[in-house]
């Protein structure tokens, strides 16, 4: 929905903001720092969507870049790596194998941080993996931020292995996996 990017000259970064529609689900990723919500509400409303409408909304992680936007979808559930918020009201679960909707789930793969979970969504053209284990499809080959390079490059081998179509990575453009994919 929203193709993030990192790394320009005058020190401006945004976060890949993803749509996911199954069935009744509704499904925004990572609702971060952007240029201005309407970088976000605009494509949303282009397809007919209200900030109401969204059912769900999964932060990879709770870096600012990642979840400044959250607000704009009141009647959300907000998804984590540990639990799920809505309202005043804190429901702790493990993300590993949250299931959002029938093709929509949730797994843990620590590497940026210890908290990063990755969406993963059955499509009709293959799975498709939203994450931040992979900041764009090139860099950084070693995250300078990863607590633990070891169970970055773990949890993207474990992502690799899912066999995925395409990757969506948290400041670039969805890319499909291959060869060259640095686990």
């Amino acid at each position: 929905m929203f193709e993030g990017y990192l790394g320009r000259p005058d020190h401006r970064v945004a976060s890949t903001v993803g749509l996911v529609r199954d069935g009744d689900a509704i499904v925004i990723v990572d609702p971060g720092l952007v240029p201005g919500p309407n970088s976000i509400l605009d494509p949303l409303a282009g397809l007919g969507i209200r900030p109401e409408d969204v059912t769900d909304a999964v932060f990879s992680h709770h870096h600012p870049d990642h979840t400044l936007n959250a607000a704009l979808f009141p009647s959300a559930r907000f998804h984590d790596h540990w639990a799920i918020y809505q309202g005043d009201l804190w429901t702790s679960r493990d993300a590993e194998g949250f299931q959002i909707s029938p093709a929509v789930s949730l797994i843990h793969v620590r590497g940026h941080s210890n908290e990063d979970i990755a969406t993963v969504v059955q499509t009709d053209d293959g799975l498709v993996v939203f994450t931040h284990a992979w900041w764009t499809a090139e860099v950084p080959v070693e995250d300078p931020y990863a607590p633990d390079p070891t169970a970055l490059h773990a949890s993207r081998a474990r992502i690799l292995e899912l066999s995925p179509a395409l990757i969506v990575p948290g400041h670039g453009a969805p890319f499909q996996p291959g060869p060259a994919t640095p686990p």
